[in-house]
Formats: C-alpha cells, structure tokens, sequence
C-alpha cells in the first residue's frame, strides 16, 4: 500500500509539472517531500531492526539456556562491556580455529 501510495504521489506531481510550468518550487516539493519521507523511514526501519535483534537475542538465550553443557553467561552477552565482548570473541575465535584443525586432522586421517 505504501508503495501505490508513494507512486501515487509521484504521479500527481509530475502531472502537475505543466501547470507549475515545471518551476524550482514545483521541483523544491518533491525534493523536500523525499527528503523528510525518507529521514522518517530511517527511524521506522531502525525500530523494526532494533525490535528484531531483540526478539532473536531472546530465541538465542533460550537456546544456550536449554542446551546442557552451555555457558548461560552467553545468554546474556548484550549486557557485557566492550572489553569484555572482545575477550569473549577471541576465546571463540581460537576455540573454531582448534574446531577446524582438529577437523582438517580428521579429513586427512580418513583420505589414507
């Protein structure tokens, strides 16, 4: 709907441009018109992204919470300062990188 709208709105404008004789303000219109629709648009869509990214943070830590064997400190990792963010990060980056030699170990074993 929003689009047939927006297209809408573009028609009628460019319909008008013979009567407005296609002037600096007729074109000002549109120009501040997509200007202040899309400064609004940023706002709605970081809402919607900000709503999203907490509902998945919340289906994550239901997740590391029901999974045993899980550190349940990750569920709340939002919460963790920087410095502590990046400790974590590099933990699990050196651990995947364990994972995936001992993976490549296991690949060259079963090709012999």
């Amino acid at each position: 709907m929003a689009f047939f709208g927006a297209l809408a709105i573009v028609l009628i404008w460019v319909a008008t441009g013979p009567l407005f004789h296609f002037s600096d303000t007729w074109q000002l219109v549109i120009n501040t018109g997509t200007t202040v629709i899309t400064f609004l648009m940023v706002f709605l869509i970081q809402q919607s992204q900000n709503r999203d990214t907490k509902a998945l943070q919340v289906k994550l830590a239901d997740l590391i919470i029901a999974v045993k064997g899980a550190h349940n400190k990750l569920a709340v990792a939002e919460e963790l300062s920087e410095k502590e963010l990046e400790a974590l990060n590099a933990e699990y980056r050196r651990r995947a990188e364990h994972a995936m030699a001992a993976l490549e170990a296991r690949r060259k074993h079963t090709r012999r």
